[in-house]
């Protein structure tokens, strides 16, 4: 089989890019789009990757802050994920989102790179987020059809059942754990057609049953922490993401990957 060798990729988007809650040993977020960097500079020399995920940040932020760069940079492979923090907002319309989710796809694409778009997950186990469910999956349907239209390639998060499971989710529910991270990274790399020695299908352990009243507990914490400075800060217009640079800003050789490193992304 042959493997297609890209020699330079730039990521788009917010948080779940980014890397938010797989963190390094300096504290520093890794994430799923590291790793899939890692694994491709393992077949190229001086490989090159950028970064342009910012934490919070809307699809309008996401296309006024980073396809500009994108456009500039032209990489042979750019992953574009944006969106979800539209999709979560109160009243907010999924025909809307996609609309714009089209029209910024298009400036993408036009750069002539290979493109990777993602369908949301599923949150049918995630209290709260669990009420929007259907609005993901329309968004997702509509997700679809316009990667269809632009003949892009797209990982359905949504298909891939260990990230249902609540214990792939960091404290804030929004937020992959380092093990949903290499899971996602482990998906993206079989959409490319990269090999990897692990399976992202692996089930995870066993859960251990929980008293209902340990995890209403969480549930009102979790509510207290997250959800409420969630809503009052949509309430006040105040825009995300604000104080963030993106991590990896240049389309540099990415070092971190050296020759004979294994395939493994953990």
């Amino acid at each position: 089989m042959v493997v297609p060798a890209w020699t330079s990729f730039v990521a788009l988007g917010d948080s779940f890019t980014e890397g938010l809650d797989d963190r390094r040993d300096d504290g520093t977020p890794r994430g799923w789009a590291d790793r899939v960097a890692e694994r491709l500079a393992m077949d190229v020399p001086d490989f090159r990757y950028a970064n342009l995920a910012v934490r919070g940040k809307l699809l309008h932020q996401v296309v006024a802050d980073q396809i500009p760069v994108a456009e500039q940079l032209r990489p042979d492979l750019i992953t574009f994920s944006a969106g979800g923090n539209d999709i979560i907002r109160p009243r907010c319309s999924p025909d809307w989102v996609a609309e714009r989710f089209d029209a910024a796809l298009g400036r993408v694409m036009a750069t002539g790179a290979e493109v990777v778009i993602f369908a949301g997950f599923d949150t049918r186990r995630v209290p709260v987020l669990s009420r929007i469910r259907g609005r993901i999956a329309t968004f997702n349907e509509l997700l679809r059809t316009i990667a269809d239209k632009h003949g892009c390639r797209l990982v359905d998060l949504w298909a891939m059942e260990p990230l249902s499971d609540p214990r792939s989710w960091g404290r804030d529910r929004l937020h992959l754990t380092t093990d949903g991270h290499r899971r996602v990274a482990l998906r993206t790399l079989e959409v490319l057609g990269v090999p990897v020695t692990e399976d992202w299908r692996e089930p995870l352990s066993a859960e251990i049953p929980r008293p209902w009243q340990h995890r209403r507990q969480e549930d009102l914490s979790w509510a207290r922490d997250y959800l409420v400075p969630f809503l009052r800060n949509w309430a006040s217009g105040r825009q995300t993401g604000e104080g963030f640079a993106p991590k990896r800003p240049e389309l540099l050789p990415y070092v971190e990957a050296m020759p004979g490193t294994s395939t493994q992304l953990s």
